[in-house]
């Protein structure tokens, strides 16, 4: 089998030829261009003040550390007030020395709420305040542009990025050396060179300053992650040891449980069917518990353990699950009022559970005592109670103390559904859970949409 090589030509001046690696380079350094120094170059971006936790205001009070934080504000000021002063000492005319004064200090002043802005104000205001200055004096930069112009730099390196920072300096020198060849025959002193150098050695400075604030930010974030893991790591070591634990104590208690209600009845010669029955339910309920043990143990040893697609318990289901608690023995009824409506699948959850629970508590807490389900579907939402009478006195049964870790859990499911629930002694010596769970409706959902 032979291979078929297709050769496209492209016509010259087309358009449709790849770029050069030079010329996607170039494109490369004008967008970078376009975007540090043109894009909403003159966007407000006010001057933030110093940290109330910073190393210099966190070690003072009161109003020390309110005018403490002013102190970025109050340096730009006097940065722009000393441009201000170096230009009065080349004026002697008054109209042209307030002039010049205000073309030193504007661009200052500017770098406090439009950074990029001022920077352009600065390279405008210098070519105009070295028209107002005698031939002889500096060029192209004045005394007081000089001094503006290093501020101007220094501070709005600090407020963006170095990669900003060498944009300036770069159309900074263009300038500079453009108009010292072509203009600066006449004047005396040229200062290109110099400020050149002193903005060099102070946007070095400042990149340094970024780099060394960008490396103490990564390992900041570093450690922060890694603490993060270690904690995550820790937990999971936890979980894996209760998992442990549980499965060590319960699973194997539940487990003879289970053997021995299966053998009790081959135990006693010909036993009642009532006896055959109860031992029945108990290794039910002891393989049922055996189940949900296995399950939770699993969620317990794994962060990432996936639940199996077994059906999770509804309202639908709770008939089996009164069954199940009078044959333990609890005469429990439900009432059930309002029309009968399928529910979200966590409220139907949660309502199985707090029910569940409700009915445990009332096994061991009252036993002997009846209790009843009431169960109402309304408009907005799901309403419960279950509520048990006082335990007989004298009881052939003891009640089994708790350690009240059921009250809390059916308050966090509650919670997470964002309802309410009130639990606490009844009127006539029981105990009686109300709870309420919200649910919204399709008319509510609907206008929610709109």
């Amino acid at each position: 089998m032979t291979e078929t090589t297709q050769t496209r030509v492209i016509p010259p001046g087309s358009g449709a030829a790849p770029h050069s690696p030079e010329l996607q380079m170039a494109a490369g350094i004008l967008r970078g261009l376009r975007q540090d120094l043109f894009h909403d170059a003159f966007a407000y971006r006010p001057l933030p003040r110093l940290r109330t936790d910073g190393p210099l205001t966190g070690r003072l009070t009161g109003r020390a550390q309110e005018y403490a934080t002013w102190i970025p504000h109050a340096l730009v000021v006097a940065a722009g007030v000393l441009a201000v002063l170096a230009t009065g000492k080349t004026q002697d005319h008054q109209p042209s020395s307030l002039l010049a004064s205000f073309l030193a200090l504007a661009p200052v002043l500017l770098t406090l709420v439009r950074p990029v802005g001022a920077f352009w104000l600065s390279m405008a205001a210098t070519p105009l305040a070295g028209l107002l200055v005698d031939a002889w004096s500096d060029w192209p930069w004045a005394t007081g542009s000089f001094v503006c112009h290093l501020t101007v730099l220094t501070v709005v390196a600090i407020r963006t990025s170095p990669r900003t920072a060498r944009w300036m300096w770069l159309l900074t020198a263009v300038y500079g050396l453009t108009v010292e060849v072509l203009f600066g025959a006449d004047h005396y002193a040229a200062n290109a060179a110099p400020l050149l150098v002193i903005a060099a050695f102070l946007l070095l400075a400042v990149t340094v300053w970024h780099i060394r604030r960008t490396a103490e930010r990564r390992v900041t974030a570093e450690q922060t992650q890694t603490a993060q893991e270690r904690s995550r790591r820790t937990l999971l070591e936890e979980r894996t040891t209760i998992a442990r634990e549980l499965h060590d104590v319960v699973a194997h208690h539940m487990s003879v449980v289970a053997i021995q209600a299966e053998a009790a009845p081959y135990r006693v010669q010909d036993p009642p069917p009532e006896l055959e029955k109860a031992f029945a339910t108990i290794r039910e309920n002891a393989v049922a518990a055996l189940t949900e043990l296995r399950r939770v143990l699993g969620v317990v040893r794994a962060e990432d353990y996936e639940a199996p697609d077994a059906p999770q318990p509804t309202l639908a289901e709770l008939d089996a699950l009164l069954a199940n608690v009078r044959e333990a023995g609890l005469a429990v009824e439900k009432v059930v009022t309002g029309a009968v409506r399928e529910l979200p699948q966590g409220v139907e959850l949660s309502a199985y559970r707090i029910v569940q629970e409700a009915l445990s508590n009332s096994l061991r807490h009252a036993p002997g005592a009846g209790a009843r389900v009431e169960i109402g579907y309304v408009l907005g939402g799901l309403g419960l109670r279950v509520v048990n009478g006082p335990a007989p006195q004298p009881s052939l049964v003891k009640p089994s103390p708790g350690a009240g870790h059921g009250i809390t859990g059916m308050r966090e499911r509650v919670t997470m559904l964002g309802g309410e629930m009130t639990a606490g002694p009844a009127d006539d010596g029981g105990y009686e859970v109300a709870v309420f769970l919200p649910v919204a409706t399709v008319t509510t959902a609907a206008e929610d949409d709109a």
